[in-house]
């Protein structure tokens, strides 16, 4: 099946082919066929990077009149970052057909200027809840010619905060309009939302509700919590290409994590709640070009990041609800590609494994770190393919090639490669050598990892636990036998 057989127009097609799209994906091959043909009310389990946003979209976009210059839809997204991309990947969608304005409104951006731009006329509006209904409030949305209202991420948009937001939008938004709520979880909010204010809703899903992408493998290595950094660090030293997020469960422990990454050499920054709005923005921009290699974040910070390619995420700590933790990993194996979902786990969260494994259906695997040799190993042949790939500036090097050559002429090919080798790597190798294969991974099961204590022989001839457990008629047979005995 493909995007020529979904029924779109050919301005749509013309649209999605110079994006390289040629066959929909799993939730898209659901999605189309029915709000193409239908405006029924649509119940969507999806998870991040799974192609949801062409799976609204793409149909709402079809259904606008250029003609009028009315607000015919609205999207809801939690973050201002995911409204921006959402708004920018419209407009692709949209760039062949004559006249379809979208708009993203958010805080923290000019109102007046959103203001400006709306007056002009906007087929379709993309934003968050408390922008939306301030601009409905004021009266600057007119919502009399809503057809569509879509709900994308809807459980972060209730786990941010914003149940009277969408309780009002969804409570004066024209009863006759089409409702499509889009959800990696399906929590007890979600329900009643689809209950209260939707009709009848065709339920679709891919995947399963409260499970992450089939392309996420889950992993986790068991350490001491005073090794969690170090271990973080085999981890990155032993995949020299790894582009990943670090989650933290405070603001302090952010810090700190990439406070050390940093001082240890890596390209690395933080989101936090202490950062301003401008620094968040230079922060994800620096990100998204591949200027960092890490980025550490608490789970508020990162809501709403949309980064194509990212391989790893890495729970320094783990969070309290399942729910949290699908939203975590869904930052990788997007759009059919594979991920990686690592923690950093103690003997006292192996509890929360299991129960997420329970909810979600994904066994974790365990893993021990890897050796020194490995990383070495791993971060030397990385060097020699960079090298080998490297172009040679003859024009450069011109200059100085007869004096360089003189430099080794005592010397064959072997130990000139040993002497690059050495120079280039020396700090590293001597950073492992210094820091031995210690046993910073512990087995998974905590019983192996404790050392059984001798219980204390009380007066009696046995365990003192075990003594004032029994009944008192017990107690005092047993008293009066030590006693006879002595």
């Amino acid at each position: 099946m493909k995007f020529t057989d979904q029924g779109l127009s050919p301005e749509i097609i013309r649209a999605i082919t110079d994006l390289g799209f040629t066959e929909p994906m799993p939730i898209q091959k659901k999605a189309l066929p029915i709000l193409l043909n239908d405006p029924v009310d649509l119940l969507a389990i999806a998870q991040t990077g799974t192609g949801k946003t062409a799976a609204y979209a793409l149909p709402m976009i079809q259904l606008i009149d250029t003609d009028s210059k009315e607000t015919q839809g609205i999207i809801l997204t939690p973050t201002r970052e995911l409204c921006v991309q959402v708004s920018k990947d419209i407009e692709k969608f949209a760039k062949y057909i004559d006249g379809f304005r979208t708009l993203a409104v958010y805080g923290g951006a000019n109102m007046e200027q959103q203001i400006r731009a709306l007056r002009k006329g906007v087929h379709l509006i993309v934003g968050t809840p408390g922008r939306v209904h301030d601009l409905i409030r004021k009266s600057h949305i007119n919502i009399s010619g809503i057809q569509t209202l879509t709900l994308d991420e809807a459980d972060e948009m209730l786990s941010m905060g914003f149940k009277e937001e969408l309780d009002a939008i969804l409570a004066t938004t024209p009863k006759s309009r089409q409702t499509l709520l889009f959800s990696a979880t399906m929590p007890a909010d979600i329900l009643r939302i689809s209950k209260s204010y939707m009709k009848d809703p065709v339920q679709i899903q891919a995947g399963k509700p409260n499970t992450s992408s089939d392309n996420i493998q889950h992993t986790y290595y068991m350490v001491k919590h005073s090794n969690k950094y170090m271990a973080l660090k085999r981890i990155a030293d032993v995949n020299p290409n790894i582009y990943g997020i670090v989650f933290c469960r405070t603001r302090e422990e952010t810090k700190e994590v990439a406070r050390q990454l940093l001082s240890d050499g890596y390209l690395v920054d933080a989101l936090h709640g202490d950062i301003s709005q401008p620094q968040r923005e230079v922060v994800l921009n620096n990100f998204r070009n591949r200027s960092l290699n890490f980025l550490v974040a608490t789970d508020v910070a990162a809501r709403g990041i949309d980064v194509q390619d990212i391989t790893h995420v890495i729970n320094f700590t783990l969070p309290d609800d399942t729910e949290t933790y699908i939203h975590r990993c869904g930052r990788t194996g997007r759009a059919g590609k594979k991920g990686l979902s690592i923690v950093l786990a103690t003997n006292r969260e192996m509890n929360k494994i299991r129960r997420i494994e329970k909810a979600t259906r994904k066994e974790f695997t365990f893993s021990t770190l890897p050796s020194n040799r490995e990383i070495c190993k791993q971060q030397l042949f990385h060097r020699l393919e960079q090298v080998e790939k490297a172009e040679v500036a003859e024009d450069v090097l011109e200059p100085f090639l007869e004096e360089i050559y003189e430099r080794f002429a005592d010397m064959d090919k072997e130990a000139v490669i040993k002497l690059f080798i050495s120079a280039e790597f020396q700090k590293f190798f001597s950073y492992y050598q210094n820091h031995k294969d210690k046993n910073l991974s512990e087995s998974p099961f905590p019983e192996i990892n404790k050392k059984k204590k001798k219980r204390k022989k009380d007066g009696f001839g046995g365990d003192k636990r075990q003594f004032w457990s029994k009944p008192k008629e017990r107690r005092r047979k047993i008293k009066r036998k030590s006693t006879a005995r002595k």
